[in-house]
């Protein structure tokens, strides 16, 4: 290879891998890796005391003299931020649900058996080691998947995996928090506002009224969805709910189906012709700029709201809202040695309830419901598949977290328990991530070329 050929080849990988940079889910997942990494820095160092201080800092809204509305910073981004981040995650369900690959009860049941496996096999695990124990309330903390966590790092490995793992994982994850955030408000809840409660759903069902009647209009379902954000954060069950409640009001057809936007563009452009689109542009010519204008929201309108909404939230989700949660969650101090936290029954309950309870749990209920024929897996999944992402879902941060300070009030027990959600998390991810990766096709064809090789073919 002459050198003008090196340097172009040299060209070409820079692009390659800028172009891999820039793609959502591998740079949300890397920058998903290095705010986990500030946060624990933050919570480990000389600017501790601090970093506490300001998550607990007061930020107040005020709308008149005599009403104002104020949370903490950590709970604008747990409460706050998070429900946005539930709302794109359930937009993408109900388009795959709708139209996608999630669209059969046989496709749909799969994800959904297997996040019913991911819940109930590690609270049983965790409930077999601390059943005689004062830790018994910590029973929900193995149950949760952290959605965030887990597509930051099956995006990081690309195209090696199958498109059809991302969904999966997105319904299962969803169903697992959602499972979740249900056993928070029947089992953790110590108080719930029946007003609010009641009055949440209400908004929901006029939301789904909205949809019923054709109304198009994003900025009513926006109003809508931040008054049932607003009852469900004071109705004691967690804020996030709303955000996949709200997804599922959006509505899916546009204002303009495509059979109406031929018609109209094809008037549009006869009208364009007419004008003198030969010598004048439209700055020159005034009668261009209705035309143009009317093509333009025509196009607009033929967008389906649900699309709309999505892509408009997708880049902030990935780059802003994930990494800012990581950044005020995962600082946690590590001043409890690994031997003490495995030494105890509680930790060793949370660790191998997220290690191994979730890869077992979502393995053996996806099986269980090929077997009765009640569900299948995408052709272009395998088991190996099924795998990795059983054990990528053992990333319980978020939820496990949460849950936790739910669970306990005893700031050592609190402590043990999130320094084992961090230990199970690391552990699931390494092991997903590899068995993920063995399986690409291009290991595959490297191990079947060897094993040729092996054979003297």
């Amino acid at each position: 290879m002459n050198e003008p050929q090196k340097a172009q080849s040299a060209l070409a990988y820079v692009r390659e891998t800028a172009q891999k940079f820039l793609d959502r889910e591998t740079a949300g997942g890397i920058l998903l890796i290095i705010a986990t990494i500030v946060a624990l820095f933050l919570g480990n160092s000389q600017f501790s005391e601090m970093y506490h201080h300001y998550l607990k800092d007061e930020f107040v809204i005020e709308f008149s003299e005599h009403f104002n509305f104020g949370l903490t910073i950590e709970e604008w981004i747990n409460d706050g931020l998070m429900a946005i981040f539930f709302l794109v995650a359930g937009l993408e369900l109900k388009r795959e649900v709708l139209v996608g690959e999630l669209s059969s009860f046989k496709k749909a049941s799969s994800p959904l058996l297997a996040a019913l496996g991911g819940m109930i096999v590690p609270a049983l695990i965790f409930v077999s080691f601390n059943s005689e124990t004062a830790y018994i309330r910590g029973w929900g903390i193995p149950m949760g998947t952290d959605i965030a966590y887990s597509l930051g790092i099956i995006g990081l490995l690309g195209k090696k995996i199958p498109s059809q793992l991302k969904i999966f994982l997105v319904a299962l994850a969803i169903a697992d928090d959602v499972g979740a955030i249900l056993v928070i408000a029947l089992f953790y809840s110590s108080q719930i506002s029946w007003f609010y409660l009641v009055g949440g759903l209400g908004i929901f069902v006029g939301l789904l009224v909205l949809n019923k009647i054709r109304v198009k209009n994003l900025s009513w379902y926006i109003t809508g969805g931040i008054v049932l954000w607003y009852f469900f954060l004071n109705s004691g069950v967690h804020p996030t709910i709303a955000g996949v409640l709200f997804a599922i009001t959006i509505p899916v057809r546009p204002k303009l189906d495509s059979k109406h936007l031929k018609e109209r563009t094809t008037r549009n452009l006869g009208q364009l012709e007419e004008a003198d689109i030969e010598t004048k542009n439209p700055l020159q010519d005034i009668k261009q700029r209705p035309i143009l204008k009317a093509i333009k929201k025509d196009t607009e309108n033929s967008r389906p709201p649900l699309l709309k909404l999505e892509n408009s939230l997708i880049d902030f989700n990935a780059f802003f809202i994930i990494p800012i949660f990581a950044i005020a969650n995962a600082g946690v101090k590590l001043d409890v040695s690994f031997l003490e936290v495995v030494s105890s029954s509680l930790g060793l309950g949370v660790i191998a309830g997220l290690a191994v309870g979730k890869v077992t749990g979502i393995s053996l209920f996806t099986w269980l419901g090929q077997k009765i024929g009640v569900s299948s897996i995408h052709s272009s999944l395998k088991w190996k598949h099924i795998l990795g992402v059983g054990m990528i879902a053992g990333i319980g941060f978020t939820m496990s977290l949460f849950i936790t300070n739910l669970a306990f009030t005893n700031p050592e027990l609190v402590k043990v328990s999130k320094i084992s959600i961090l230990i199970a998390s690391s552990i699931a991810a390494l092991i997903g991530v590899l068995i993920l990766f063995l399986s690409s096709p291009v290991q595959q064809k490297n191990k079947n070329i060897k094993t040729l090789h092996r054979n003297g073919k």
